[in-house]
């Protein structure tokens, strides 16, 4: 009970001493804030916010040590830079993210595969198409999509087909028009890419079927900007073999790219528009490109600028954060080293007290056990050295006629030497007299006009090699026996028979009497046991044999 109240006193005090002001906070699941609100921000089309939070977010991500989480975050600011025409920022942060993936890990291959292919983009819009090959084929390494790859190959092969390699664009658009027809949208997009690089390397080539039936699949899919591809690719077509039908399509370009809300393809068509169009009409367009170029210049320029200022704020914010937090964990550092001290200084008194407790309480058991193990110890050396020799005696003048008093007061004067110095270990047997003798004489002893004892094998040679813990013990045994047969069993013949086989001695005992299980108490046959065991020996009863009494006993020598 004592012990129980200290476990709880030991448990409150350790909860009090955490519990001081300062206090250190716990290890708990680490939910990014920026980040959900990043992709709030981005979904609403507020890029500022969105751009400003993936940024924090990649900054909080880093402080937890998840790298994947901060390359997350820059794969993400890489995508909204390249869209609002920062190329080289989004290059930039790209490339910086590569550093925070692991390409080893089964997780990241997606986000290694977007990131590649993001920078294959840029590069391709920087006319850097060697560059932009390597990305997507990066990209490829690491898809595991099947419509993401269809995707990669054909970017891959528009920047084999941009770089004037048109037989190996070629190679690659027939390699996917089989799969790509899983998806429509996709293969439209690949059926074009094909004929657009047949007729590019043969103008003879009439890629005209293929474009229709891509532009067929794309408006019944409603596929807006597969519709604005198709159409360019018609105007550039039709533009020195008929112009009238080269405008109409330079039109509908014009007209989707404004649904699209895609300010370079709306002043791509602009362009075909101004070189096709009348020159009332032309004149009009190129005013309208003007403008749009300029807006798309200051765009790109104020973007480029936009992103930077908000890294630079977000890193002031972050220093001034950190130099306050420095301050503020120098004060809780030795709030927590007090606290540490005082902690493992209670610990420490706690651990001696239990010590002390438990090493008292080994101690007194220690003690019961030596006191109940010397109890056993003399409790059987009484069983077998006094209570036996006793009875031997006792047999001697129940079975001799004419008592010899010199014998039998040689004899209760030994037993009176054993029960005197039974503590000193006194040998029942002796080391100097042949040992088959006195085995012959204790056995010899036992027999009587109603008991015949036989002995077969009890040799000096037999005992020669058997050292003198195992001659004891042995003799004991059977001192123990032949006291249980001449005490319960009442048999008439008993039977020993000594062998040596293989470097171990058996010992067969046989009589006829009632049985050792049915009258021999238990602490004579646990004695026996014990003996047999401390000479790595055994002792087995079998008392269902044709009513008589087998015992087999045998130890190695």
């Amino acid at each position: 009970m004592k012990t129980k109240n200290l476990k709880i006193f030991t448990f409150l005090l350790l909860i009090f001493i955490y519990s001081c002001e300062n206090k250190i906070p716990q290890d708990k699941e680490i939910i990014n804030p920026f980040y959900e609100k990043a992709f709030e921000y981005r979904e609403k089309g507020n890029v500022d916010s969105s751009f400003s939070y993936f940024y924090k977010a990649k900054d909080f991500f880093l402080q937890q040590k998840d790298s994947l989480g901060a390359a997350k975050c820059m794969v993400n600011m890489a995508i909204i830079q390249e869209k609002y025409g920062d190329y080289f920022g989004s290059q930039e942060t790209g490339i910086s993210a590569i550093h925070y993936l692991n390409k080893k890990d089964s997780t990241n291959r997606i986000y290694l595969s977007i990131n590649y292919n993001t920078l294959g983009i840029i590069s391709s819009k920087l006319e850097n198409y060697k560059k932009a090959i390597e990305f997507y084929k990066q990209a490829l390494l690491f898809t595991d999509n099947p419509d993401d790859k269809i995707i990669y190959q054909n970017n891959l092969a528009n920047n084999y087909r941009r770089d004037n390699d048109y037989p190996e664009a070629l190679e690659i658009y027939k390699s996917i028009i089989n799969e790509s027809k899983k998806n429509k949208i996709g293969y439209a997009r690949t059926l074009t890419n094909l004929a657009l690089t047949k007729w590019l390397q043969n103008q003879n080539y009439n890629p005209i079927p293929e474009f229709q039936h891509a532009l067929k699949i794309r408006s019944k899919e409603h596929d807006n900007w597969g519709l604005n591809s198709s159409y360019a690719h018609f105007a550039d077509y039709y533009t020195n073999k008929q112009p009238d039908s080269a405008l109409t399509y330079a039109r509908k370009m014009y007209d989707i790219s404004k649904k699209l809300k895609s300010p370079d393809d709306k002043a791509e068509a602009l362009q075909k528009l101004i070189s096709l169009e009348t020159p009332k009409n032309s004149k009009q367009y190129f005013n309208i490109y003007q403008k749009l170029n300029d807006s798309l210049q200051t765009s790109r320029n104020k973007a480029k600028n936009q992103f930077a200022l908000i890294r630079y704020e977000t890193e002031k914010n972050k220093a001034d954060f950190l130099k306050a937090k420095a301050e503020s964990t120098q004060k809780q550092t030795k709030i927590f080293v007090r606290n540490i001290i005082l902690t493992a200084l209670i610990i420490f008194i706690i651990f001696v007290y239990f010590y002390y407790q438990r090493r008292q309480k080994r101690l007194q058991q220690e003690k019961l056990l030596e006191v109940k193990n010397t109890e056993l110890k003399y409790s059987k050396k009484v069983h077998d050295r006094v209570a036996n020799r006793i009875y031997q005696l006792l047999s001697q003048v129940e079975n001799t006629d004419k008592i010899d008093k010199e014998s039998l007061l040689f004899g209760l004067e030994n037993v009176y030497e054993i029960s005197r110095d039974i503590s000193y270990d006194n040998k029942d047997i002796s080391e100097n007299q042949a040992f088959s003798e006195q085995l012959h004489h204790m056995l010899n002893s036992y027999s009587s006009n109603a008991v015949k004892i036989i002995f077969n094998g009890n040799n000096e040679n037999l005992w020669q090699d058997v050292n003198f813990q195992s001659k004891m013990e042995i003799y004991l045994v059977l001192q123990e026996l032949m006291t249980n047969m001449k005490k319960h069993s009442r048999a008439s013949i008993v039977s020993l028979k000594f062998s040596k086989e293989n470097s171990v001695i058996n010992i067969s005992y046989t009589d006829n009497g009632t049985g050792i299980k049915k009258h021999s108490p238990k602490n004579g046959l646990q004695n026996m046991e014990n003996r047999m065991n401390a000479i790595k020996g055994t002792i087995i009863f079998d008392t269902e044999t044709n009513n008589l009494l087998k015992i087999n006993i045998s130890f190695p020598v």
